[in-house]
Parts: C-alpha cells; sequence; structure tokens
C-alpha cells in the first residue's frame, strides 16, 4: 500500500491588537515596577485587546494573512480548527466565526481546548485528518483574548498575558519538507496549578463568585513542570524521527516567560543564538505563542526553505506538546 503523503505548512499569518501595554503602563495599575517584570519573566511589552474585541476578530486577520502567503483563498479551505481558551461565546465554536468572516462556506470548523498547547494539538489534528483523505487544505489557527481573564490586581499574573493570534494553512506535501513528527502529552492531576475556576459549569456566574473568573497560577510549580515537560517532549520527538538537536536550525518554545524559555534551552543543550525569542515584545499570548512566533521568524528570515524547526509547549492541564517541521 502506498503511504499517503504528509502534511506541510502552505502559508503563516499573525495579528495583534494595536494597543500596546508597557510594564511602565502597569506600574500605574498595580503594585510592580518595570525592573520586577524584567526580571521574573523579561516582558517589556504586551498587545492588549480593546473592550469587546473577541478572539475571532484576530483569528480572521491572522488567517487572511496566512491565506496571502499561500497563495490561497477561502474557497482552498475545508477544515477550521482553533485552539482557544478564551473563544467570542462559550457557544458556537470561534472556529465557527472563523469560517463566517472568511466566507468559507465548504468546511467542518471546531475549537479544540488544550490551553498554551492548543495550536500544537490542532496541527496534530489538522495533518491527521488530512492524512485520512477526507481533507485536502486546512487552516489551523491558535489565538487568545486572555487579558478578558486576567486580574488586573494580580501582579503575578498581570504582567505575564498578551493578546493576538496566529494562523498556518497546511496541505499535502509531496517532497521532504512538512511536519515530520509531532508529539502530545497531558497530566491531569496537576490542573488546579493553572486554572480559571469560573465561568463553568462547576462555577457559573454569580453575583457572588465574580472573582472566581480570572486566571490562576502557582508559579514556581508552572515553571518547574514546564521545563521538565518541553524538554522531555523534545526529545520523544526527536526519538521519533532519529534525529539529533544538532539538526535543529532552530527551537521555538512558548513564549512563557524568559526564564522558563531559557531553562528549557540549556536542559536540553540547544545555543541560545538557535533559541528564538519574541516574549519580551508580546507577553505570553498562550496558544498563539508558538504560530505567531513561527510567522514572525519566516518573514525575518530566521526560517529560511530546508530549515529543520522544532516547536515545544506547555500549557494548563497540564497539557505539553513538541513538534519537529522542515521548511
Amino acid at each position: 500500500m502506498q503511504a499517503k503523503p504528509h502534511a506541510k505548512i502552505l502559508g503563516t499569518g499573525r495579528a495583534v491588537p494595536e494597543k500596546i501595554l508597557s510594564n511602565a503602563d502597569l506600574e500605574k495599575m498595580v503594585d510592580t515596577s518595570d525592573q520586577w517584570i524584567i526580571e521574573r519573566t523579561g516582558i517589556r511589552t504586551r498587545h492588549i485587546a480593546e473592550p469587546g474585541t473577541g478572539v475571532a476578530q484576530l483569528a480572521a486577520a491572522a488567517a487572511r494573512n496566512a491565506l496571502d502567503d499561500a497563495g490561497l483563498g477561502p474557497q482552498d479551505i475545508d477544515l477550521i480548527i482553533v485552539g482557544t481558551v478564551s473563544g467570542d461565546y462559550k457557544f458556537p465554536a470561534t472556529a465557527c466565526l472563523v469560517q463566517q468572516q472568511l466566507g468559507i462556506e465548504q468546511a467542518a470548523a471546531f475549537d479544540v481546548s488544550a490551553a498554551c498547547s492548543g495550536f500544537l494539538y490542532s496541527l496534530r489534528l489538522g495533518e491527521s485528518l488530512l492524512r485520512s483523505g477526507d481533507f485536502r487544505r486546512a487552516l489551523i489557527i491558535g489565538g487568545e483574548v486572555l487579558s478578558s481573564q486576567v486580574d488586573w490586581s494580580d501582579r503575578n499574573t498581570c504582567t505575564l498575558f498578551g493578546d493576538g493570534a496566529g494562523a498556518a494553512i497546511i496541505g499535502p506535501s509531496q517532497d521532504e519538507s512538512g511536519i515530520l513528527a509531532l508529539h502530545l502529552q497531558s497530566d491531569g492531576r496537576h490542573a488546579g496549578l493553572l486554572i480559571n475556576p469560573g465561568c463553568g459549569s462547576a462555577n457559573p456566574p454569580r453575583p457572588d463568585n465574580l472573582h472566581l473568573h480570572a486566571i490562576r497560577m502557582e508559579g514556581r510549580e508552572v515553571f518547574r513542570h514546564a521545563v521538565a515537560a518541553m524538554s522531555d517532549g523534545l526529545d520523544r520527538v526527536l526519538g521519533k524521527t532519529g534525529l539529533r538537536l544538532e539538526d535543529i536550525d532552530l527551537l521555538i518554545p512558548h513564549q512563557a516567560n524568559l526564564r522558563i524559555i531559557q531553562a528549557v534551552g540549556k536542559k536540553v543543550g540547544m545555543p541560545e543564538d538557535r533559541v528564538y525569542v519574541n516574549v519580551d515584545r508580546f507577553g505570553n499570548t498562550s496558544a498563539a505563542s508558538i504560530p505567531m512566533a513561527i510567522d514572525e521568524a519566516r518573514r525575518s528570515g530566521r526560517i529560511a526553505p530546508g530549515h529543520l524547526v522544532a516547536a515545544v509547549t506547555f500549557g494548563a492541564g497540564f497539557t505539553w506538546a513538541a513538534g519537529l517541521i522542515r521548511f
């Protein structure tokens, strides 16, 4: 039996809100300082959506850029997957709203909830569905407006998160380029260490529990698990292909904070000049982090044709994922 072709990335795009929130701005809002934020996170600015701006608007803008990059139109897409934990509504899915905004008539559309791992989880699903032969080209998006879930009086979380979306178009590959391997994993025992406990069926909105409707995080524990999980994920995805660390041209870690990025690079033995960093300008954009970084790296020349790129991520759940992509 002839092997079915694997999938490749045909185009990428990203979108962020115009508003930039600097550390100096945060100094006026909460008990913090530019020095405190930079020392602990490496973040200097982040983009914040205006009130009333949902994820779908950013996701659709990123998707348009990806379609232009791929030289494709809405009629060429028959599958849409959006990784997000900050969708416009509980339902319908943000993917359906993107479908509406782009005018994609003949497509299946759904969301994936895997927090910061949402894009790579969605990419794995999209790649598998393309391999099945039921779909031709998929639009894979990671997007978040986590500023809508932040407690702006909590300096340990409100300084971290930014808003944005990144998108990739994938289709069949007939050459050596493409998605070579992906590894997904989770451990629900630690679900309470990074959580938004409100808004769901366990704690539906009521006047007396609005304090629950914000992100809560045990930072030290998340740091420890994130470094170990992303490092292990990279080892596992390399093991699936027989490739070595030395073969990787660029490592794109989830842009959670600079300390985690540096710790992962050190643990796996990747030189700093081959580890991509943009957390200083965008903050932690959760599921948007990896696709935004891929698009920026491609357009700036950090990723060139033939390059092998590794992406690793970690999020609430806990979930984590790693991927190897040949461009």
